[in-house]
């Protein structure tokens, strides 16, 4: 059972491996969205991510033959390194079954706690199962990453400290995967202060808790389609549905378009790095229907690969406007690149990569096609580019933008 016993003794006992990581007020996210705005930095957390409190607690309440048989477990990643964080702090033998898309940085970061890693599967629920099967067959015991009471305590320290910090606050934004997390938060805060209200916050491609909610029991998506790996799920947990059900207030889900902005929100802003996963809750502020009011947001982690980091700003500035391309016709003479420049240049446009194209008509003397791609301020700055290009008579049209 969830108690506050129970989540007490939990915080007690996490202490032991977290760091201290307070609420951070977002000036800039409270002035743009009308509320009071709170971040709860868990992206700063030991292995860079919330999980490791609901390891190390699940696994301070195994016994130490169990400890000794060594531990397994399924992860996209954060729970895969909470688990081989702790693991390695009990001198325990730490399997993990991680799929085969998760980011090379989760998957360094979990070896370098001493785990042995397994990659199976194309998402979470396939390696769920192999690390199942490889459980029975070895006689590990198996910590699961969110259909777990335990686990679940150990997530709510969260909530806790949220409380400690903020005790009047008026809504907590947690993400959801599996619901572990949700869990323990939405339970806590029901049992300590029934007034606050707790939001799930699901990516819309996987977006299983919502569909399990409406259905009024555990239902399983056909697939998931997501930026946010790490709550890539098609089945919430079974075991802590109830709680999900009893103690949530509402379920919103974000588009990957909505997370890849937030991303930009807090790098340029809060100059933090957060993972997809953990953006969802900044990613659903615009949802919001309410103003003036005390507002946590959860963000889970922050381990994200360079690579994907790197595409994300990218699409980012893509979407903010902020870079665009654009396809004009000009005659192929002396001069005529200048005068286009010109124009752009008026208009304080930032050229970053021309592309000329002479065999888009047969007649390249009378017409060529340039392809430009502009950084510009933003919407307004780049309808203002438009207007100059037009008015300059090459007859733009915007085209797929590839950086």
């Amino acid at each position: 059972m969830l108690t506050l016993d129970k989540f007490e003794e939990a915080e007690k006992i996490v202490k032991n491996v977290t760091l201290p990581t307070p609420l951070i007020y977002s000036e800039y996210l409270s002035d743009r969205y009308d509320n009071e705005i709170y971040i709860k930095p868990e992206n700063m957390q030991r292995t860079g991510a919330y999980k490791v409190r609901g390891a190390y607690y699940k696994i301070s309440t195994l016994s130490e033959e169990q400890r000794k048989l060594g531990l397994i477990t399924a992860s996209a990643g954060n729970h895969a390194q909470g688990v081989a964080f702790a693991a390695q702090k009990f001198g325990a033998k730490a399997v993990i079954v991680m799929p085969t898309t998760t980011p090379l940085i989760k998957v360094n970061r979990t070896k370098s706690y001493g785990a042995e890693v397994v990659l199976y599967g194309d998402v979470f629920d396939e390696s769920s199962a192999y690390a199942q099967k490889l459980a029975e067959e070895k006689g590990y015991t198996y910590i699961p990453p969110f259909d777990d009471l335990t686990v679940a305590t150990g997530q709510g320290t969260i909530g806790m400290e949220i409380f400690q910090e903020l005790p009047l606050v008026d809504y907590i934004l947690v993400p959801v995967g599996g619901g572990g997390l949700a869990t323990g938060v939405a339970t806590f805060a029901k049992l300590f202060r029934p007034e606050t209200k707790v939001i799930g916050v699901e990516p819309s491609g996987a977006n299983c808790l919502q569909v399990s909610l409406d259905k009024g029991e555990v239902t399983t998506l056909p697939s998931v389609n997501t930026i946010a790996d790490g709550t890539a799920v098609k089945t919430p947990g079974s075991k802590i549905f109830p709680y999900l059900k009893d103690n949530l207030d509402d379920v919103v889900t974000v588009d990957d378009s909505d997370i890849i902005a937030s991303f930009l929100d807090m790098v340029e802003n809060h100059k933090m790095i957060a993972e997809g996963s953990g953006l969802l809750t900044i990613a659903a502020l615009s949802k919001l229907k309410f103003k003036g009011k005390k507002v946590v947001s959860i963000i889970s982690g922050g381990n994200m690969d360079v690579i994907t980091m790197s595409s994300v700003i990218q699409q980012g500035l893509i979407f903010r406007d902020r870079i665009f391309t654009v396809s004009v016709l000009l005659p192929d003479k002396p001069g005529e690149l200048a005068e286009v420049s010109n124009t752009i240049a008026k208009v304080q446009g930032n050229v970053i990569k021309l592309e000329h194209n002479q065999f888009v008509s047969t007649n390249r003397k009378a017409e060529v096609e340039l392809r430009i791609t502009l950084e510009a301020f933003g919407t307004e700055h780049k309808a203002e580019i438009m207007d100059a290009l037009e008015r300059g008579g090459y007859r733009p049209r915007l085209t797929r933008t590839v950086i």
